[in-house]
């Protein structure tokens, strides 16, 4: 136990060098004769991604940022034998600012609302007993000696949770849907088959804190009167099935999964199946098609799985993340979680906000927070002299919400009238060198490998939208070709069979609602303004604006720039690779975006230098005036 040392070091993250930093940590402690005293714990992902590995130490909380295994003998000296804190290593949000040492004061958590990850960073995921310690399995046992079943579905109805797998099915309908089906067999799901680019909630949830996740299946299955759960894990995952694996057995031990649980006479234990990552598995029909061994395909939804789901018996299935909310639920009341949110939906959501923001990572908001403050003040907003362009949410089949937008409430309401989802929790910041067509065809090409083929609209569909997109990027579409995509897009969307062909029409419709000049421009005009279409694209120079500095000559990959020092410089077009790095570094504008076919190989432009006249050229967003 945490209690019987002088000092835990806990260690997040799991990428980079976080194994040999573990194992520095402990080498060093052990060679000082600290052992007894300072206990070194591998915990679940706290969450700040950007700045990993991080290390905290309790009970100080001192914070630091980045940790390598050479900075090891450093830390321990300072912190772990002379209490004081390593400057160097403390976190700054910005050059020159004041170092923030403690994890309480860290910006990236001020305005985040941790429920379902409360503890993860923050326990050691594989300690049952850790768990115990912070309140773990208190629920559970509140449940088991003193509400009946009824009492259970009736406080989870009353606190408003809703499915965070996707759907937003209200749990509590679902719970009592399960619970009055008939037969004498029923089963408890936890689905963690995450398959959204870019998405990892699930997973973090599944390693750090595992037993939130039993103990609300638990008491799910204490309210629905089933007897066997089973939790679906991405094979892909391997960290989550130890530690649940782990965590399966030590409750097991403890008498909390098995027969007779507490003396409470409910009896009930928990299977862990691996998906073989099909993304359509995450479906709930097609989940239990591969939970029974069979090929994972939806089946159509007119029969309904809390009457016959898994072995054609009533079935439960529920995110990991809506389990995990069930203990605080229990413990806190009804009436707390619904106070969090808004109206339609309520308590918090986990998400993963990556692509072109400062501070990526896990995080977890009160529903109903604006996708700017998300982005803004937890993200910190674009890189600099970036601009934001879009928000993609709910994954590969979500929708993108334009920049014009972002005051948008986060909940699921909002985002369905905008023309996205919340789904899972994916939400992808695209700045202003993204092309929206292309972002498109990105979400399409996965779609339609994922696509599990049954049905004939998201079959074919997919396949049809994706050549018509292929052909805007690479400069051969014809006329009527977007309104062709429009039509088979909305046809899809119609006549699908599953969720996967329902929604897999949502990044284009919604880019073609707020960003159609530029699939307009695409065909018309042969041009890609963001310069992610290479066949449209070239780079020129403007002999004007050019200072001669030499930063695109460093940059090109191919050395295609040249240029004497404080003279304009030139682009070899025949050698250019359209990568856009010169047309990153430069701040002075001087670079421009034009089209392709406007461009003679060998030159600037068609004359040899300039831009081309009559040819429309892209600005660059927040380009620097002056000196580079």
């Amino acid at each position: 136990m945490a209690d019987l040392h002088r000092a835990d070091v806990l260690v997040s993250c799991r990428h980079g060098r976080t194994p040999e930093l573990v194992t520095a940590l402990r080498d060093e402690i052990e060679r000082r004769g600290l052992a007894e005293e300072i206990r070194v714990v591998e915990t679940g992902c706290s969450g700040f991604c950007s700045v990993g590995p991080v290390i905290t130490v309790r009970p100080e909380g001192h914070f630091y940022a980045s940790v390598q295994p050479a900075d090891v003998p450093e830390l321990v000296e300072e912190t772990l034998v002379k209490g004081r804190f390593v400057q160097r290593l403390a976190y700054k949000e910005a050059a020159g600012r004041k170092a923030i040492t403690r994890y309480e004061d860290l910006p990236f958590y001020a305005k985040q609302m941790r429920i379902v990850l409360r503890n993860c960073g923050m326990i050691d995921p594989r300690s049952i007993d850790e768990y115990i310690a912070v309140g773990g399995y208190e629920a559970l046992g509140k449940v088991l000696t003193s509400m009946t079943p009824d009492e259970v579905i009736a406080e989870i109805k009353k606190s408003g949770l809703r499915g965070r797998g996707g759907a937003g099915f209200h749990a509590g309908r679902k719970w009592e849907a399960t619970r009055r089906a008939k037969g004498d067999i029923k089963y408890v799901i936890a689905n963690g088959d995450e398959g959204d680019p870019g998405a990892f909630m699930d997973r973090a949830l599944m390693e750090g804190d595992p037993h939130a996740i039993i103990e609300g299946m638990i008491i799910a299955s204490y309210a629905v009167g089933s007897h066997q759960g089973y939790i679906y894990v991405r094979d892909e995952y391997p960290l989550a099935v130890e530690n649940l694996t782990l965590a399966i057995q030590a409750a097991r031990e403890y008498g909390l999964l098995g027969e007779d649980i507490l003396g409470s006479g409910h009896s009930f234990d928990i299977r862990i199946v691996r998906g073989a990552g099909a993304f359509v598995c995450g479906e709930s029909s097609a989940l239990m098609q591969s939970l029974e061994g069979k090929v994972g395909e939806p089946r159509a939804k007119h029969v309904h799985a809390t009457d016959r789901g898994l072995f054609d018996r009533p079935s439960c299935l529920n995110n990991v993340e809506t389990l995990a909310n069930v203990p605080q639920i229990i413990l806190n009341g009804a009436d707390w979680f619904a106070s969090i949110g808004t109206e339609r939906s309520k308590g918090t959501k986990a998400f993963c906000l990556v692509g072109k923001v400062r501070n990526p990572g896990l995080i977890e908001v009160p529903m109903g927070m604006t996708l700017k403050q998300i982005v803004n003040d937890i993200g910190g907003g674009p890189p600099k002299f970036r601009k934001v362009k879009a928000v993609q949410t709910g994954g590969p089949s979500g929708g993108c919400i334009p920049a014009s937008m972002l005051d948008i409430p986060v909940d699921y309401e909002s985002l369905t009238e905008a023309g996205s989802m919340m789904g899972s929790g994916g939400m992808i910041v695209l700045d202003d060198r993204t092309c929206m067509v292309d972002i498109s065809r990105y979400f399409l090409e996965f779609l339609k490998e994922e696509s599990c083929g049954k049905c004939a609209p998201c079959r074919e569909g997919i396949k049809r939208m994706l050549e018509i997109l292929v052909a805007m990027t690479n400069g051969t579409a014809k006329a009527g070709d977007l309104e062709r995509l429009e039509t088979l897009a909305k046809t899809v969307q119609t006549a699908s069979l599953c969720g996967l062909g329902k929604s897999a029409p949502n990044p284009v419709l919604s880019t073609i609602r707020y960003f159609r000049e530029e699939y307009e421009q695409h065909i018309k005009d042969g041009y890609c303004a963001s310069g992610a279409c290479r066949e449209l694209t070239a780079y020129v120079i403007v002999d004007e604006k050019c200072k001669g500095c030499g930063l695109c000559i460093k940059v090109c990959p191919q050395e295609g720039i040249s240029g004497e020092q404080k003279q304009p410089h030139y682009i070899d077009q025949a050698v250019c690779i359209k990568c856009g790095a010169c047309y990153d570094v430069c701040r002075l504008d001087a670079i421009k975006i034009v089209p392709k076919a406007a461009v003679s190989l060998g030159g600037n432009g068609g004359n040899g230098h300039g831009t081309p006249a009559a040819t429309p050229a892209k600005d660059k967003p927040g380009a620097a005036k002056g000196k580079a």
